[in-house]
């Protein structure tokens, strides 16, 4: 059914990522990296490539130079047979002014659309992590006859206020009644009153359709031009707006544990916890999947490498992820990920922590529930995340729950 349909895919990319700050301050959301070696948007490509998509557009807008950057390098298909993966910056195709919301970015960028003449656009966020066979839902999506589909993922009904959640038919579960924006009082499901479905943020469109619905709204002045606010309830009122339960997608390769995972980390502790969920002996969220695999640039470095240090201690490293280009010498780390090229140095500790590229660490220096960005240099003897009042009074962010963030590119003095 699907292999008779043009699929174009549609990646939104123009993340601003307030509530990541400082790992937003000079990079666009889905362009933080994320799990050591990859990027955030890497997630959703990989859903996308692996599904069978080869036509696919990246929207960007926000601070967008090393997400550009990161797309052009790591995401060229050998262009044979129209196949792409490309970064579209906002161009300003409708009049001087930039993308006034996720919907406004596919109403000026409808000139891909039209160049491609597709049946079915599959539009997703750029900025969250799990595995999803788009195939299947877009096979349910056709079956429907309906113009939208709206990927959820069941979650539990006292968690419904941080999410958008979906009031489903209850005479057939498969079509949205009501679409609620974080409600305090949500219905449960019909088969389990217990839990609700939160849109994932992922849709598949009839192409002729998405287009009509971006146009109607972009006459409006009282629209936030929001494809989950705005487009989705669009769909719903006029009764042509399906739900896809995540439930309903099997991944080759996942496991019981990690099949219906979906995390939206677009806040500094949510990030913090999905990288977590990777470092168990059985993690929440597998990386070694084969079968579905998340692509990522391929840095041309050496082997990650653990020596003696002078005095002749071997470091230790438990429950952790460590990357290529590391070096570790007598140090210890656990329940930590470590980005490329992270350099730790004779009696340095890191705990709990993430550690993004080309970090280094010196002798008995201590990171403790820590996220340092690229570059910093934390000096001997350097504590992070062992007095929260002296993180802050350096200039460091500190969560409501202990998290210290530091920069890119900060010199921590002892």
């Amino acid at each position: 059914m699907v292999a008779s349909k043009k699929i174009f895919g549609i990646v939104l990319a123009g993340g601003e990522g307030k509530r990541l700050m400082p790992l937003t301050a000079d990079r666009a959301k889905p362009a933080v990296p994320f799990g050591g070696q990859y990027r955030l948007i890497d997630f959703a490509l990989s859903n996308l490539i692996n599904s069978g998509l080869t036509q696919i557009v990246v929207l960007t807008q926000y601070k967008s130079h090393s997400l550009d950057r990161h797309v052009s390098q790591t995401w060229r298909l050998s262009g044979l047979l129209d196949s792409y993966v490309a970064s579209v910056p906002a161009q300003q195709r409708l009049g001087k002014r930039w993308f006034s919301g996720s919907a406004d970015a596919i109403l000026q960028s409808l000139n891909l659309l039209r160049d491609e003449k597709p049946d079915i656009v599959v539009v997703v966020g750029a900025d969250h992590v799990y595995r999803m066979d788009f195939t299947q839902m877009i096979e349910a999506h056709i079956a429907s006859g309906l113009g939208a589909t709206v990927a959820a993922i069941r979650q539990p009904i006292e968690l419904s206020d941080q999410f958008g959640v979906i009031d489903v038919d209850q005479n057939d579960p498969t079509r949205v009644e009501r679409f609620l924006e974080k409600p305090i009082d949500a219905p449960g499901l019909p088969d389990a009153p217990h839990e609700v479905l939160a849109s994932m943020g992922n849709y598949v469109f009839n192409a002729d359709a998405l287009i009509d619905a971006v146009t109607r709204d972009g006459e409006r002045t009282d629209s936030n031009h929001d494809m989950g606010g705005d487009i989705i309830p669009d769909f719903v009122n006029r009764e042509d707006a399906g739900v896809y339960d995540l439930r309903r997608n099997d991944v080759p390769g996942s496991t019981d544990r990690d099949r219906y995972y979906w995390r939206d980390v677009g806040t500094i502790d949510s990030f913090f916890e999905a990288h977590q969920d990777l470092i168990s002996t059985l993690p929440i969220f597998n990386l070694y999947n084969r079968e579905w695999p998340i692509f990522s640039q391929q840095l041309n470095s050496p082997p990650a490498k653990f020596v003696r240090d002078a005095k002749g201690n071997l470091g230790t490293v438990i429950d952790s992820i460590v990357s290529l280009g590391s070096l570790i010498s007598g140090a210890h780390i656990e329940r930590s990920v470590l980005g490329p090229w992270a350099q730790l140095e004779s009696g340095a500790r890191v705990v709990d922590s993430v550690v993004f590229d080309r970090v280094q660490i010196g002798p008995d220096a201590v990171v403790q529930r820590a996220i340092l960005d690229k570059n910093v240099l934390v000096r001997p003897g350097a504590q992070i995340g062992v007095d929260h009042d002296r993180d802050r009074a350096r200039g460091f962010t500190v969560t409501d729950s202990g998290l210290t963030v530091v920069g890119k590119g900060v010199c921590v003095e002892p």
